[in-house]
């Protein structure tokens, strides 16, 4: 098995993510993700290119290849381990966790992944409701939907937030919503769009529109 830099592998996730949606990655929107320079990327492309990580050809734009999947799923596996690790183990804030993870997942033992997830008892998502891989790269799928399309009185439990910025996860916290939680919609109001939640035995509270897009949700199982 190759070893791949810090650097590389910083790149092979940012494009895993960046093509999630089924678009061809730019050189430009690369740079910005990364935050480094159009040259940089193209130099690095070459390199990811040379060790047959990826489908590259100048100004067309690249993806990863399935090898350069492989590889992106192992190392979303490693970082989100080590957040479940933090998290539960160690009760760091979910706030807290990704900046830490984001220096763990370059530890690349197997061995030590597999010990790590074993420890754990196999999660199936992190504290953010991200999917965690298995070891053979499988992720699993469920059905979930933003909190904006959620029916009015149903009973559903937040599973995932999709900005994970430490202010989104500051107002969330402050709003007593968490992975986990149990709550319904009462009311949606037209004039801007918000919504009026009730969470267990709390108060009806009222979130913005923008704050609701970020919360998924499963109901009806």
């Amino acid at each position: 098995m190759l070893n791949y830099s810090q650097s590389e592998e910083n790149y092979i996730k940012a494009i895993y993510h960046l093509q999630a949606d089924g678009e061809t990655v730019t050189t430009n929107a690369l740079a910005q993700e990364l935050l480094t320079r159009p040259a940089s990327v193209t130099d690095m492309m070459k390199k990811l290119k040379t060790k047959k990580l990826l489908n590259y050809q100048p100004y067309q734009g690249f993806r990863l290849n399935n090898e350069g999947k492989k590889v992106a799923l192992g190392i979303i596996r490693r970082h989100r381990l080590w957040e479940y690790f933090l998290s539960e183990k160690l009760k760091f804030g979910w706030d807290e966790v990704h900046e830490i993870a984001e220096e763990l997942e370059h530890v690349s033992s197997k061995k030590l992944v597999d010990k790590l997830d074993e420890y754990l008892g196999f999660p199936k998502f992190d504290p953010h409701g991200d999917p965690i891989p298995d070891m053979n790269g499988k992720i699993e799928n469920y059905q979930q939907v933003s909190l904006v399309d959620l029916p009015l009185n149903t009973l559903a439990e937040v599973c995932h937030v999709s900005n994970q910025s430490t202010e989104m996860l500051d107002l969330l916290k402050h709003k007593n919503i968490s992975i986990g939680t149990r709550l319904e919609i009462k009311q949606k109001f037209h004039f801007d769009s918000s919504v009026e939640i009730k969470i267990r035995q709390q108060h009806l509270v009222t979130i913005s529109e923008q704050l609701a897009k970020n919360i998924f949700v499963r109901y009806g199982a």
